[in-house]
């Protein structure tokens, strides 16, 4: 149990009973009705907490941590992030990736290396991939069928189409 995953961060206290809510980082918020327990950092070490209850307020998810329960216990939670391990991670669907997966991969074109995945874009009309080049130059690659050929998580590796026209960050 040594890989957490950042899911999200507490960003107020709710009512007089201890309940929290939260900014949600993640694509799937009704996760957070199936979990049972979650972990929260304080001075660089992570500590599970059980959770009581889950509900949903005017579209914002509310924690209910057991131990906490009332606003003046609460408030230490306040900006606090939320991880959950590999145990409540999501399983996701043929061709959904996990952003944490995708960082790091090493971005080829004709077997050639273009550079590696640094970071993901999170765009209204498609994610954006961020590629480092060896001369540090950054590369915006759309997620799509049309530029991606292949991505193998295992192997670290996204493999873009032959003919993918490449658009450097510092272009106009």
């Amino acid at each position: 149990m040594d890989q957490y995953f950042l899911i999200a961060e507490i960003v107020a206290v709710q009512g007089s009973e201890g309940d929290v809510v939260i900014d949600s980082y993640s694509d799937f918020n009704e996760r957070f009705f199936r979990l049972k327990s979650a972990f929260i950092e304080f001075f660089g070490n992570r500590k599970e907490f059980i959770i009581e209850n889950v509900s949903e307020i005017n579209g914002r998810i509310t924690l209910k941590f057991q131990g906490f329960d009332t606003s003046e216990d609460a408030k230490i939670l306040v900006g606090k992030k939320i991880f959950i391990d590999d145990n409540f991670s999501v399983k996701l669907e043929k061709d959904l990736f996990f952003i944490h997966d995708l960082i790091g991969c090493e971005v080829n074109r004709n077997n050639k290396r273009i550079g590696e995945l640094i970071d993901v874009l999170i765009l209204p009309a498609n994610d954006v991939y961020v590629v480092e080049d060896s001369q540090h130059k950054k590369i915006l690659i759309p997620a799509i069928k049309d530029y991606i050929k292949n991505i193998d998580i295992k192997k670290k590796r996204l493999e873009l189409v032959s003919d993918c026209d490449l658009l450097y960050d510092d272009e106009n």
